[in-house]
């Protein structure tokens, strides 16, 4: 069964937590013992509903200030798709927070409070989804029924919206008006908005098509590991092991190696559960080649005529993680997908407002939670693409020698 992962954003109190409340709830995604004890929880407060935000805000500080601070990451399955949730925070200092859940996301589920409109968090939280190419956006226009089901405000929201977007980069965008608290449109279509012929918001989720978010032009294969079994039955089996990052392998294909440059076929492609005809993103296979060639964990296998960019010196979008800001000249190990190297911060290019989306140029000092455009340095070169082309061999963490600390995460810029 496919898996679609899906991150939520808004600004604080749209309802974040109390949609991912209703998914699970209604979609039936829950144990009893668990809406009993929201439902013991919601008595507590006070509450004439059940709080279904309790179902994901685990940390005592969100239940109490009914926020979210952390990521909070839940699974279900219906029966045509299973999906991982992030639900990240809304406040501009958990900023960091977001681009964590959202950098593996399919899909961005971005709230808007349909009496409030666009606001400067929906700004910033979109501008994020645009700059990790998640490819598809489903805007809730959520708190409908605190408008009286009004078409005409949910249409005033939807150009707001599109007037905004049209600044961004992001290929597939589309408007549901629910309301969580209620239900309506989430999971079951409402009888309150007649007006509203589209999708319910999870029949989208399911449905929605994600087969082509993958790179399947740009062949890429990280080499995590080489595989020896060192037995009779197995003597002379030389695997490469690790997962497809881009493109189509086929038995009988012709590669090269990098950084070495040696070419070979591609002679079987195994699997644990057996060998197969060809491997795509992002299948886990171990690859065997015609030839003996020394290659080790951090080469890649390619197509000789579709080769990464091979350079010392790459400009990044980077976003500080970190409570301490980059050190001066300071020296960071550089993680790209299998391989590591040490790198530095040769220059800071610009900062960007988050919420406005103009460039900073005049102050070049990178506190955490901003994103700024950076060159950086390297001992050696690296084998990648450009972020917008393939997000698996265009991401990149920084992390601090010292405290082993992961200070930063980038997308590397053509």
């Amino acid at each position: 069964m496919e898996l679609l992962r899906f991150t939520t954003a808004g600004s604080v109190d749209d309802g974040k937590s109390t949609l991912i409340g209703r998914l699970l709830y209604d979609s039936k995604s829950i144990f009893e013992e668990q809406i009993e004890a929201v439902k013991n929880s919601s008595k507590k407060k006070g509450l004439e509903h059940v709080d279904l935000s309790l179902l994901t805000d685990g940390l005592k500080d969100e239940r109490e200030q009914g926020i979210t601070i952390d990521v909070a990451y839940r699974y279900f399955a219906t029966p045509k798709r299973k999906f991982i949730i992030a639900d990240t925070p809304g406040h501009i200092q958990y900023t960091r927070n977001m681009v964590t859940g959202a950098s593996t996301a399919n899909l961005a589920l971005i709230l808007i409070d349909a009496r409030k409109g666009v606001v400067e968090q929906t700004s910033r939280h979109s501008f994020i989804a645009s700059l990790l190419q998640i490819p598809h956006v489903i805007v809730c226009v959520n708190k409908m029924d605190l408008v009286d089901y009004s078409e005409e405000q949910f249409d005033k929201v939807v150009e707001q919206y599109k007037e905004f977007a049209a600044k961004l980069n992001v290929k597939d965008i589309r408007f549901v008006p629910i309301s969580a608290l209620h239900g309506d449109n989430v999971v079951n279509r409402s009888e309150n908005m007649p007006w509203y012929q589209g999708e319910t918001l999870l029949h989208t989720l399911e449905t929605i098509h994600i087969g082509n978010d993958n790179n399947l032009i740009d062949c890429r294969f990280p080499v995590q590991t080489v595989i020896r079994p060192h037995n009779n039955e197995y003597h002379d089996y030389r695997g490469y092991a690790g997962r497809v990052a881009g493109g189509v392998f086929k038995i009988g294909d012709k590669v090269l190696v990098l950084p070495s440059g040696f070419s070979s076929t591609i002679k079987q492609i195994d699997t644990y559960d057996g060998p197969l005809q060809e491997a795509y993103p992002p299948m886990s296979v171990t690859i065997v080649l015609d030839d003996d060639i020394d290659i080790s964990r951090g080469d890649m296998i390619v197509r000789e005529n579709n080769q990464p960019q091979v350079s010392q010196e790459i400009d990044v979008m980077l976003c500080w993680l970190n409570v301490r800001g980059p050190v001066p000249n300071g020296k960071y190990i550089l993680r790209h997908t299998t391989n590591e190297v040490r790198t530095m911060i040769k220059e800071v290019l610009y900062k960007v407002d988050i919420n406005t989306l103009h460039r900073i140029e005049d102050d070049k000092v990178i506190r955490m939670n901003e994103i700024s455009r950076v060159r950086l340095r390297t001992t050696k070169p690296l084998l990648a693409d450009s972020y917008t082309r393939n997000r698996q061999t265009g991401s990149l963490i920084l992390v601090d020698e010292s405290t082993n600390e992961t200070v930063a995460a980038g997308m590397i810029i053509d």
